[in-house]
């Protein structure tokens, strides 16, 4: 008798006359799918993905979501309420009770540090790449020229089938200036409508900074020694009411004003760098800093943001100034509708196109969906020599090879 295989099956087939003995393999064939391979590679691709798509863009139509839960909100009100009928005081650390933070102080000086570098840099760097900002939308493209993607909504886009009309740009262009009020004690008087003149309008980064610690004789800040207390909303103890001191204006405070602001940074005002690639990395890694730092600090002091339109405004609350043009401000008497702020609020990411190569052809609307996107800062470091950062380059779609537009057709 034959001896099979286990794997081996043999059956008689009638073939002519007689019976044949045919014998046949089976392929044994291991499934290589386990959990624990699926979670890896997920795992693998989430740590390192190829593709990032960017934060769907807000309508204007409607208020922006709150960076809290509404259920928390809720209870913290609630606790708050309950102890203000208690008539017992709320418990308040620091800096929330006027007094500040001794561990971020040197975080709030190396912001402001940062802050100098990234202005300076980028005012150099715009002698060396070109930013173009449309006259009629907001968009910005950094590049040596514009691109021809028809997504321009501004007046007059259907006459230019919706392709942008490009004008040289400047740092505001890159950098987008976002300005608060410069507050003397944070928790004294309020900003009323009528009195919003008597305040400076200083970038919010640098007001944050000023509360968090820095000292700036320019722009003094009242340095409690004693907490503040309050029960419910009503603060019962702020101490003595202190008359703002008048700032310095002489030169030091507009070379200041020069270092810290951007509009006294426009193009052709700064000398061309010499090591452009050198340059461009420190730049690039001070724009990391200042966000990285900024977050830290408000993780701790508070900032306000409105949730119609683009003002910000450091400090325990916000202002009363009626300046809110956006999505129904009649119902609110044009009050801001004030709520806890996110970085990108204070620092706006002002995402661009990303150019692959800045000799090549221009960006073309058939490609659209292969270009990536980063941040104004980022691409213009990036074109002016820096190494692209590990978390932007999934946005930025660096590993994504680019078709022509007779092949973009069969791309799935």
């Amino acid at each position: 008798m034959l001896q099979q295989n286990q794997n081996e099956q043999v059956s008689e087939v009638q073939v002519g006359s007689q019976p044949q003995r045919i014998g046949w393999k089976l392929a044994r064939a291991w499934c290589e799918y386990s959990p624990d391979t699926t979670r890896k590679r997920q795992a693998e691709y989430e740590q390192q993905p190829q593709n990032v798509d960017l934060p769907e863009l807000q309508p204007k139509n409607k208020k922006k979501p709150f960076p809290v839960p509404i259920k928390k909100m809720v209870q913290d009100a609630r606790r708050d309420k309950r102890l203000a009928q208690m008539r017992i005081e709320k418990p308040l650390e620091a800096p929330k009770n006027g007094l500040l933070v001794p561990e971020l102080v040197p975080v709030a000086y190396e912001v402001l540090d940062n802050w100098k570098v990234l202005i300076r840099g980028l005012s150099q760097l715009l002698n060396v790449v070109t930013v173009y900002g449309c006259r009629k939308c907001p968009q910005v493209h950094v590049g040596p020229v514009g691109h021809e993607i028809q997504d321009c909504y501004g007046s007059g886009s259907q006459r230019r089938n919706s392709h942008h009309s490009w004008a040289r740009g400047s740092i505001n262009d890159v950098l987008i200036p976002i300005e608060s009020y410069h507050l003397f004690d944070p928790f004294g008087r309020r900003v009323k409508h009528e009195t919003r003149f008597d305040y400076d309008r200083i970038p919010a980064i640098v007001e944050l900074c000023i509360q968090a610690g820095v000292d700036l004789p320019q722009y003094p800040s009242r340095r409690r020694t004693s907490p503040v207390r309050m029960i419910g909303k009503k603060v019962i103890r702020r101490g003595k009411v202190v008359d703002e001191p008048k700032p310095h204006r002489s030169e030091d405070c507009v070379s200041l004003l020069a270092e810290l602001d951007t509009f006294s940074n426009q193009q052709g005002q700064s000398p061309s760098p010499s090591n452009v690639k050198e340059l461009a990395e420190s730049t690039l890694k001070a724009y990391l800093n200042v966000r990285r730092g900024v977050e830290q600090l408000m993780s701790k002091y508070t900032v306000k943001a409105c949730g119609y339109c683009s003002e910000v405004h450091v400090g325990p609350w916000g202002h009363n100034v009626k300046l809110c043009g956006a999505f129904k401000h009649q119902w609110r008497d044009g009050k801001h509708g004030w709520q806890d702020a996110v970085i990108d609020e204070v620092i706006p990411p002002n995402y661009v196109w990303h150019v692959p190569d800045p000799s090549g052809p221009p960006l073309r609307s058939s490609l659209r969906s292969f270009y990536g996107k980063a941040p104004a800062v980022v691409e213009l470091c990036v074109q002016a020599g820096a190494a692209i950062p590990d978390e932007y380059r999934p946005m930025m779609r660096t590993d994504i090879v680019i078709p022509d537009s007779e092949e973009a057709r069969w791309a799935a």
